[in-house]
């Protein structure tokens, strides 16, 4: 083992009209696969560098560029006071060498041992006589492995995804909810939930073996675990409703119709959405809101008019029973946060439904905001990139030019008005 420069020969070559010559060396070095061999090329430097540079090299240097052969460095440093080579030298001075070279091989043989296991796994599986398995595991190689994982986390991901399929399609496959099989799979019932990267290697696959194209909504998403034979989860998340009139003449109907009277919310489940038979009268307006304290005024004002919570980002189960409802024949308004994520809903929500905006153009921002500022309340910022409102071209530029984000319930009385 090379011993260590001593102390005043590091202290001269860690001086700073030195230090751009190693970090280009180091550079070099690292790509190198840690040899000295190459040339480098220095511009631009100081009288000082290059009083430095002539005193390692022992020669002078007197013009502002420099081009240096790596070896004559190293051959240099062994003849001189730190008597070890260009890497020795280069190592003592710090941080440690890092060989890029030997890394990508590293990595790439690590990456192909992964596939190969992969390959391995899915030949040894029921689905080894299945062509469309084989153009599965091919279309995630073309993807690559996520960089957000550690590759052997990602590699069991897939291993986990070719044991759901072959519980999927193997010729004893039965009928199961897509938790059970998760939990199965992955020992939590959200393994497979939507959004997870298992949930869309299973899906993929289950695509191309019916031959069909990838999901792109929460319904294709779930029409798709279904003609697997894996039925949702259709009763732990619910959408929050008001004032909704069916005019069926089921129980379910007649429940809705009585906690509307009585100016109750109600909280619907996928499952009960499916059972209804959501028939309005073809004149019916819902309104839209984002935030459930909406809900909770309307119904504390004894208000008419049907509303549907988002409560956020717009769930499955929100956009199921939209769904129902827009195949009703109901038109439907939109009001969330002013901030560049409530933006982002609406646009959302407005293109799906070719709903109407509701108290959220220009005007209304600007007046709720001036509102604001004279109650005295702390202005929220607004953070984020601008989002355009497709409904209002000068709302974003108006709110990016105050700057100032508003809740919905900065509008709640002028909601609860409408809403009466």
């Amino acid at each position: 083992m090379t011993p260590p420069l001593d102390g005043p020969t590091r202290d001269w070559l860690a001086g700073p009209d030195l230090a751009r010559l190693w970090q280009a060396v180091r550079n070099r070095l690292e790509r190198n696969g840690l040899s000295a061999t190459g040339s480098l090329r220095l511009t631009g430097l100081t009288p000082a560098e290059r009083r430095a540079v002539s005193l390692l090299l022992g020669r002078p240097v007197i013009r502002p560029e420099l081009t240096l052969r790596l070896a004559d460095l190293d051959t240099r440093l062994r003849s001189s006071a730190a008597s070890c080579g260009l890497v020795d030298a280069v190592t003592a001075l710090g941080p440690p060498l890092t060989d890029h070279r030997a890394a990508r091989e590293s990595t790439r043989e690590r990456t192909a041992r992964l596939w190969a296991r992969l390959t391995d796994t899915l030949q040894a599986s029921p689905l080894a006589d299945q062509e469309w398995a084989h153009h599965w595991l091919a279309e995630i190689r073309r993807a690559g492995l996520p960089g957000r994982q550690q590759p052997t986390d990602a590699a069991a991901t897939v291993e986990q995804a070719i044991h759901t399929l072959t519980l999927l399609f193997s010729s004893d496959s039965v009928p199961r909810g897509r938790s059970d099989l998760a939990t199965e799979v992955t020992g939590t019932a959200h393994g497979l939930d939507d959004g997870t990267w298992l949930a869309r290697l299973v899906q993929r696959g289950i695509a191309l073996a019916h031959g069909t194209e990838p999901p792109e909504d929460a319904g294709a998403r779930r029409a798709l675990w279904q003609l697997a034979s894996v039925t949702p989860d259709e009763v732990s998340s619910t959408v929050l409703t008001y004032g909704l009139h069916p005019t069926g003449g089921g129980w379910r109907e007649a429940a809705l119709r009585e906690r509307a009277w009585h100016r109750a919310e109600s909280h619907l489940t996928l499952r009960e959405i499916r059972a209804l038979q959501l028939t309005l009268p073809s004149d019916t307006v819902i309104r839209i809101c984002e935030n459930p304290r909406v809900v909770e005024a309307a119904a504390d004002s004894a208000c008419t008019q049907p509303l549907v919570c988002t409560s956020g980002s717009a769930a499955t189960v929100v956009l199921d029973l939209l769904d129902a409802l827009a195949a009703a024949g109901c038109a439907f308004t939109y009001h969330g946060d002013f901030d560049w994520p409530g933006i982002a809903l609406a646009n959302r929500i407005i293109r799906r439904y070719d709903a109407r905006s509701w108290r959220m153009e220009t005007d209304d921002y600007e007046h709720l905001a001036l509102h604001a500022r004279a109650r005295g309340i702390p202005p929220l910022p607004l953070e984020g990139p601008v989002v355009e409102a497709q409904w209002d071209a000068a709302l974003a530029p108006a709110m990016d030019a105050l700057g100032v984000a508003l809740h919905e319930e900065a509008a709640l009385e002028l909601l609860v008005d409408d809403l009466a």
